[in-house]
């Protein structure tokens, strides 16, 4: 009876504290931060619609790539010959690529281009001994068929891939290229990829840049990779063709793209102060006045990351680099004099500070915290237009980039909410400049070695250790979501429990580990 009576005087206490700190502290918190994220979901809706509306005029008016820009095909000169082509150089940084080098190696080498006018570059930065020799021995394969390709290592990593590119610059047969091509090593650009993007800078001596779409070859692999295949082609679709037909901007992905040496030089060439060394040079460009183009018709295929653990280092260093470039260029932006107020309120205000961080910080901090604690606030009420209409349109304008996906949205929203977590954990890092601002995590690529692995051992158990697949900070948020939707369930009166129990669930899937593939090891 006396434990019974201790137990019921506690809860009484906690009552009473919960009662007391409520009013003078939670409710007008908890207004204030409902107001706050009210006002990013209307910035984020504004975005979408106006990127929306910008779409349906360029599909109405049937704004073709040749038709934006001069464009020619190289003709043949019989008195020039083969030097009626441009020097172009083809980069392609890797970094124990073991799954994936022979196909990016084996697709440059394969692009239609004459022989004397062409130099592959590949950057090894690998560690493991036996992997540089395979790559190295690659490259004296493709050598012994006439390709003339280089192999490069430095002694050192400084700089990751921006300092490999960096020096990959520095040789003296890059002098004589007028462009350099780019290409991360699971990269394979289809053979007309240069005839393609070549007479675009030829012809229009104001470009810097022309980049073109990714094609996912793995994008059926899992659900994961389903649900980055939408976000990704939202991406291309959508803001890379608005950047491209409105300001001439947007930020190079930096791969499967065209680069024009002397705009690159006169930017300032490849800089390592950030984990965004592509989007770093392409707002360097622009602010010199450079412009840039994205050939949305053009696709270089690419592979997905298919295992969870990959997939959460390069949305860390996807979101992290953005904010922390929007830091330290942000004011060199406002006071640069070569663009127009338009084009820098563009760059500050919708490319940065909306799409890398509102976007982010919005969808963790409103759906996964502010909105559940409303439940055990009733004072606080948060409109149906800000919890239900506005994210809706924002899903569906999302949704449209790829319409064989449609069905999967619920499964997009619930997923996008749960990867929010680390976005938004990895915007405050990079705006802050705190411990992992400048972590880089090279992403794994699987090429087949999953259907290898899995063949191999489809006959034998695979013993997992459960730590690898233990995430505490999914399994934390999903517990608060799942305490929030009994209680709203019980005692509430806003109905958000199916919600809060199917968001819970995502956490729970995630933070054991069941998202995406899983190689196995032994």
């Amino acid at each position: 009876m006396e434990s019974q009576d201790g137990t019921i005087a506690l809860t009484g206490q906690i009552g009473l504290i919960w009662k007391q700190t409520k009013a003078p502290l939670l409710v007008p918190f908890l207004k204030v931060m409902v107001v706050v994220c009210l006002a990013m979901s209307i910035m984020l809706f504004v975005e979408r619609v106006y990127m929306a509306i910008v779409i349906v005029f360029l599909k109405l008016l049937g704004r073709k790539p040749e038709k934006m820009y001069k464009w020619e095909a190289i003709k043949d000169d019989v008195e020039l010959g083969n030097s009626a082509y441009p020097m172009v150089l083809i980069q392609i940084p890797m970094y124990n690529e073991k799954e994936v080098y022979q196909l990016s190696i084996g697709a440059a080498c394969g692009l239609s281009w004459p022989a004397d006018r062409i130099i592959i570059q590949v950057l090894d930065d690998s560690t493991d001994r036996a992997i540089k020799s395979m790559v190295e021995q690659e490259c004296k394969r493709w050598a012994s068929k006439g390709i003339n390709i280089k192999y490069e290592i430095r002694d050192n990593r400084n700089g990751y891939k921006a300092g490999a590119l960096k020096e990959g610059m520095k040789h003296s047969y890059v002098k004589q290229c007028d462009y350099v091509a780019i290409f991360d090593a699971d990269f394979q650009p289809e053979p007309d990829f240069l005839y393609r993007t070549i007479p675009f800078l030829i012809n229009n001596p104001e470009i810097a840049l022309v980049q073109a779409r990714w094609k996912f070859v793995n994008s059926d692999e899992c659900l994961m990779t389903r649900m980055q295949e939408m976000s990704l082609d939202y991406h291309f679709i959508v803001e890379q063709e608005v950047g491209s037909s409105t300001y001439a901007f947007f930020g190079f992905n930096g791969t499967a793209g065209v680069w024009r040496i002397s705009a690159l030089n006169e930017a300032g060439g490849w800089k390592d102060r950030t984990t965004v060394e592509d989007m770093d040079l392409a707002v360097r460009a622009s602010l010199k006045g450079w412009k840039f183009f994205y050939v949305g018709n053009l696709k270089v295929k690419n592979e997905l990351p298919s295992t969870f653990k990959a997939y959460r280092y390069q949305q860390h260093r996807w979101s992290c680099g953005p904010a922390n470039l929007f830091k330290k260029m942000a004011i060199e932006i406002i006071r640069n004099r070569k663009v127009s107020l338009w084009k820098k309120f563009y760059v500050i205000y919708s490319f940065f500070f909306v799409r890398k961080i509102v976007a982010h910080i919005v969808t963790f901090v409103f759906y996964c915290v502010v909105l559940p604690t409303t439940v055990f606030v009733p004072e606080v009420q948060v409109p149906k237009w800000g919890a239900v209409y506005i994210p809706s349109i924002i899903t569906l304008l999302n949704a449209v980039g790829t319409p064989r996906s449609l069905h999967l949205v619920m499964f997009w929203i619930l997923f996008e909410n749960v990867m929010s977590l680390h976005r938004t954990k990895a915007t405050f890092i990079g705006l802050l400049e705190a411990g992992r601002v400048n972590e880089w995590v090279v992403t794994e690529k699987l090429g087949d070695a999953l259907k290898a692995k899995s063949g191999a051992k489809a006959s034998k158990r695979t013993h997992i250790r459960m730590g690898e697949r233990l995430h505490l900070l999914e399994l934390g948020v999903g517990a608060y979501l799942f305490f929030c939707g009994c209680y709203d369930m019980g005692f509430g009166k806003n109905r958000y429990f199916i919600f809060l129990f199917l968001q819970s669930i995502a956490f729970f899937i995630a933070g054991f580990g069941y998202v995406g593939t899983f190689v196995p090891t032994s």
